[in-house]
């Protein structure tokens, strides 16, 4: 009999036979994706997340000004650690789609592009490389970072063990920061202060300005200059000045800390109540009711006020203004923008609160028209300036006369470009310029105050307290607030109007003495009779004045700079051209100029509370710098500035034209023209 037939062996082929070196291929596979997506959530993380957490870390006002809560920031946290990540992620995975090759020559162009945007970076600070120059070092670095990615594996491994960057950079930003004190605040105010023995509790009415160097008050007899400043020499009129009085920082942030605490700045720590939890607010919480409207601190704990948060102070804002954060970051120039210009007051118009305040009677003022334009949190602020049954302390830090400079002295405002230079020949006087302008409104809001103290009844009663955190200088060379600033131009900086208006004061005194701002909080507390329960670094004006005249200033917290006192004497305003004010008929022809925004002088409305006052552009080559142009509108000049070096705007001149008389409804002629060596006018054509 044959033997039964043998059956076929299964095929090789079947899954159950599957060989194991294809189950390696797989999961070979599967690694190497997971490590191509480390490699980038690495270098995003270094791109994107670690300088936006270590500049927003470093800045709890950003948020508090924005009046961010736990959640937004949060929220806002989880999109700077994620969503740069995703798009780049996402752009690999699908070109794995169309093969192996063309996946591998992706991720090495996504690692050159990140690598090369970590070194524009990397190349702003550490070398004086800027624009094409730097791009064209970061492209080169690009370009070798991909070829060693490429060839050995040491860069590979590296990347993909920095993956966990990004978890440390949150970390970092939540639990070390300064703004982690606003992220996750621990702790709701600290000591109260107690009476004064049987002392009365006047109203407390408090203003705090910001940016006002005392010297742009003064006129040249170092009196408040009433003509241009009639309201501060009303208040100084019936006040008691205390004309050497000095912030303590030219960083808001440290400065107003230290006057609403009594101590000078020791650390750099978010102006937060966590931080400071023995303030003005605190020692005047069992005794006072408070309506306090602060900007870029939260120094009044919620157990003592709750501060509303307006419609556009959320993740949107916070999202956009975060956005322009990292193009300033990442660009390979340095920007001309000043993150604080961010901070400026709104509008009531902006904030859609209606007008409750009767007109002035001042025919200048136009408020009938203007009434818009007045900040809201200073509308919400007079509202509240009336007699109420229990002692009350009235507190407002208001961003004026701080940049963005946008008013002219009448309060109507104007358009200006975010990156206009405050250096250089003619730039610095025209900065000047605009911030006299706007402390000419500033001037407009004390009167209001003052006006409404009076109609409520509640002047004679109060202490008012009008001064300003520090100044500013507009000194060659040595702009802004830091440490180039003080040391050239102490005087403009540090020193800062103070005026105290006791219950009753009817006639005004000066008193030199050397104030610091540490000084406020406890005079303030003993003109309140409240006895403070921690000590302090200032003095109380009704105590005696200090026998030392040295002056203390901390451009970094715990590190003082110390300058001899007395008042500054104030730098001589620029005189006027002769041409200002003069009527101009038709001239001769004689070149060009290109002008921003003529089309705002086609259809200009004042009723609408803004003018195109300010007026820029460019000029040809031909015309040298250092040339006059003279600016009319209908026929009068408003201005005359001198043609400067072309900024990285593309602008060779900018004026800005405070009378807003010069202008009418409707439509305005604008004319340029060159005012040549012989005085006589040359009109330019204008495009």
């Amino acid at each position: 009999m044959a033997d039964p037939p043998v059956e076929p062996a299964p095929p090789a082929s079947s899954p159950s036979t599957r060989p194991p070196a294809a189950v390696g291929r797989g999961e070979r596979g599967w690694r190497g994706e997971l490590g191509r997506v480390l490699e980038i959530v690495a270098l995003v993380g270094l791109v994107v997340t670690q300088p936006l957490l270590d500049v927003l870390g470093r800045s709890p006002d950003f948020f508090l000004f924005h009046r961010a809560d736990t959640g937004q920031i949060l929220l806002l946290v989880a999109l700077v650690a994620l969503v740069p990540t995703l798009p780049v992620a996402a752009l690999g995975a699908l070109s794995r789609l169309a093969g192996r090759t063309l996946r591998a020559l992706t991720h090495t162009a996504l690692v050159g592009l990140l690598v090369a945007a970590l070194a524009v970076q990397v190349g702003r600070h550490a070398t004086t490389l800027r624009g094409v120059p730097l791009l064209g070092l970061a492209g080169l670095a690009g370009v070798a970072g991909a070829a060693a990615h490429r060839r050995w594996r040491a860069p590979v491994r590296a990347l993909r063990l920095a993956a966990a960057g990004p978890v440390a950079f949150v970390a970092l930003f939540l639990f070390v920061s300064p703004t982690s004190a606003v992220v996750l605040p621990r702790g709701d105010g600290g000591a109260v202060g107690t009476a004064q023995g049987s002392a009365v509790h006047p109203p407390v009415v408090m203003l705090i300005l910001d940016e006002l160097p005392l010297v742009s008050l003064l006129g040249g007899d170092g009196r408040i200059d009433a003509a241009r400043f009639p309201h501060f020499a009303e208040l100084a009129g019936a006040s008691t000045w205390y004309r050497n009085a000095t912030g303590v920082s030219g960083w808001t942030p440290n400065a107003l800390p230290a006057m609403l605490t009594g101590r000078y700045p020791a650390r750099s720590v978010a102006p937060h109540y966590s931080q400071y939890p023995d303030n003005l607010f605190t020692a005047f919480g069992g005794l006072y009711d408070i309506q306090a409207e602060e900007s870029i601190t939260r120094l009044c704990p919620p157990s003592r006020c709750e501060q509303p948060v307006a419609p556009e102070q959320g993740l949107g804002v916070l999202v956009k203004e975060t956005g322009k954060l990292l193009g300033r970051i990442a660009g390979p120039t340095e920007s001309a923008v000043d993150p604080e210009d961010s901070y400026r007051e709104r509008t009531r118009a902006e904030a859609g609160l209606d007008a409750a305040e009767p007109v002035p009677a001042d025919p200048k003022f136009r408020w009938d028209s203007l009434d818009d334009n007045q900040p809201a949190r200073f509308t919400s602020f007079l509202a509240g300036l009336k007699p109420q049954p229990r002692p009350t302390l009235h507190f407002l830090h208001l961003l004026m006369p701080h940049s963005p400079w946008a008013y002219l002295p009448s309060g109507a405002r104007y358009d200006a470009p975010e990156d206009l230079p405050n250096d250089g020949a003619g730039w610095i006087d025209l900065a000047r310029q605009r911030h006299l302008a706007q402390l000419g409104y500033t001037d407009r809001l004390i009167g209001e105050t003052l006006r409404t103290l009076r109609a409520s009844g509640l002047y004679d009663q109060a202490l008012v307290v009008v001064t300003a955190d520090h100044g500013v200088s507009f000194t060659p060379g040595a702009q802004g607030r830091g440490m180039d600033a003080i040391k050239a131009a102490a005087g403009e900086v540090a020193w800062v109007p103070m005026f105290v208006k006791e219950p009753r004061q009817q006639t005004g005194r000066v008193d030199d003495r050397n104030w610091e701002h540490v000084d406020l909080l406890p005079t303030v507390a003993d003109e309140a009779g409240i006895r403070l329960p921690w000590r302090v670094d200032g003095r109380s004006a009704r105590q005696s004045p200090r026998a030392d005249a040295t002056k203390h200033f901390y451009d970094t917290p715990g590190q003082a700079v110390t300058f001899p006192g007395g008042v500054p004497t104030p730098p001589p305003l620029p005189t006027p051209h002769r041409l200002v004010g003069t009527e101009v008929r038709a001239g001769p022809s004689g070149g060009s100029a290109r002008v921003a925004d003529l089309a705002a002088f086609r259809a200009t409305d004042p009723d609408t509370g803004t003018l195109p006052a300010l007026v820029w552009g460019d000029v040809p080559d031909a015309i040298p710098d250092g040339t006059l142009l003279a600016v009319a509108v209908n026929g009068r000049i408003g201005a005359v500035v001198p043609v400067v070096p072309t900024d990285p705007g593309g602008r060779r001149f900018a004026a800005l034209l405070t009378d807003d008389r010069l202008f009418h409804a409707g439509t305005n002629q604008l004319d340029l023209y060159q005012v040549t060596a012989t005085g006589t006018l040359r009109r330019l054509t204008l495009s």
